[in-house]
């Protein structure tokens, strides 16, 4: 049997039982609806959550910081002679020649008292990187970010910006702010009259130091932001002052790592308490993580603590997926049905179809295309039907969510992938729902069901 004819006298014996045939077809729309509208709920969610991680500026970033104990740590590993590392100028450089590194920063935080007019505060300060520009947390500032890598600017947490001027926080925007920190100033190299010391040993290579020197910086304040960058997981993100990275390295401020790396042994440039290391890809984070690690130093990023949150929607898809697949599993019960009447009603018809030459195996073909049509047919009304409980869903969390004053967010989204995985799973269970009586019908004697009344 040719496939037109097939087409043909599928599409024929449809037409002629319209409601016992369009209430299947709804059942199984309904079932292909039940099962997207789960399904891109679970999707929705997993991207809004991925949306929201990606946006707080951790999914690129990796933080490195030295070993604290000999041995291997997170799959660092310390030189033979079992001292760990140090996080100094020399390592910072190799890291940056990585694949797929982008930039690395210091992460810089020191006390410092603030002035502005005639009050002073005591606050924190923490150093922001240019990339720091596309955090979700400056998606609302007032005022501007940084004009530049290195400017001579600042940026205010609403807080602070309150105790500086209650009366109108946002009008501190474009005023001076002076803060006062901690220059670290190294030592001149000692002289040989100076490398003895008082027990009349020599010194040698252990003669380093710095020194401290109290320092003033006048800033102009370029914005202010209510929530901490990076959801205040860094503890840069944890001021309340904010200035720029390359800015806080050339004002050479001290660092309380500073202090720690004078006391090791061969420590005699600037050491880093941690770096923040940030890649092209996400995707690239994990190998760039690894080869940090073999380096000999202890590395941290939030893809080792969303492996629970990814085993999480991965099971909730599942669940999701069976409790949808429900729906569609009592519709191929209709299917069944409805074929096996059509099997009893047409064995006239297809006792004549065998009569002139109809094969087993082209009766089978006939029912596998009406219950393919069908499932065809109501996979298509099942997404049409889906995507309007989406609509709603959408737009019913955003009035919720507007009510709260927050902003809206999309919870449901169906990819053109899961539609096409939707509307082939309406068929696939459409034409095992047919096996049976497309078999039935195959088997029948053409004597007897011509003689069928």
């Amino acid at each position: 049997m040719k496939a037109y004819d097939l087409f043909d006298l599928a599409s024929r014996n449809l037409r002629e039982s319209v409601l016992r045939n369009g209430l299947t077809t709804a059942g199984i729309a309904v079932g292909v609806a039940s099962l997207l509208a789960m399904l891109s709920l679970g999707v929705g969610l997993q991207q809004l959550a991925g949306k929201r991680l990606s946006g707080s500026g951790l999914f690129d970033t990796i933080a490195v910081s030295p070993q604290r104990t000999s041995g291997r740590d997170r799959g660092g590993e310390t030189p033979h002679d079992g001292e760990p590392r140090i996080l100094d100028e020399a390592a910072r450089q190799h890291i940056v020649r990585l694949p797929n590194v982008v930039d690395v920063q210091p992460e810089i935080r020191f006390l410092s008292e603030v002035r502005f007019r005639d009050r002073s505060h005591v606050v924190s300060v923490g150093g922001l990187a240019p990339s720091a520009r596309d955090n979700e947390a400056f998606e609302k500032m007032q005022g501007t970010f940084f004009s530049s890598a290195a400017a001579r600017e600042a940026i205010l947490k609403n807080e602070l910006a309150k105790q500086l001027n209650e009366g109108n926080p946002p009008a501190v925007i474009g005023q001076e702010l002076v803060i006062r920190y901690a220059e670290r100033r190294p030592l001149p190299p000692s002289t040989p009259a100076d490398s003895e010391s008082e027990d009349g040993s020599a010194a040698g290579d252990e003669d380093y130091g710095f020194t401290v020197v109290r320092r003033e910086e006048k800033l102009r304040i370029t914005g202010i932001i209510d929530n901490e960058p990076y959801g205040g997981m860094r503890s840069s993100s944890r001021a309340g002052v904010f200035i720029p990275t390359q800015l806080a390295e050339e004002l050479n401020i001290m660092q309380a790592s500073d202090v720690s790396g004078a006391s090791r042994t061969g420590a005699s440039g600037k050491t880093y308490a941690s770096l923040m290391v940030r890649v092209s890809d996400p995707t690239k984070a994990q190998a760039v993580e690894d080869a940090i690690g073999k380096m000999g130093f202890r590395t941290f990023s939030i893809l080792d603590a969303s492996q629970g949150l990814r085993r999480f929607f991965t099971i909730l898809d599942l669940f999701l997926g069976i409790f949808g697949s429900l729906a569609l599993a009592v519709a191929s019960l209709g299917i069944i049905n409805t074929l096996v009447m059509a099997v009893l009603e047409r064995r006239r018809e297809i006792g004549i179809m065998k009569a002139i030459g109809a094969s087993d195996k082209d009766v089978q073909k006939l029912f596998f295309a009406e219950a393919g049509a069908m499932g065809l047919a109501g996979g298509v009304a099942g997404v049409l039907l889906g995507h309007a409980i989406g609509a709603a869903i959408n737009f019913g969390t955003g009035i919720y969510l507007q009510r709260h004053q927050l902003p809206p967010e999309t919870v449901w989204a169906a990819p053109l992938w899961l539609i096409a995985a939707a509307i082939s799973f309406a068929i696939v269970v459409s034409l095992v729902s047919g096996l049976y009586p497309a078999r039935r019908a195959a088997r029948l004697d053409p004597v007897q069901a011509l003689r069928y009344e």
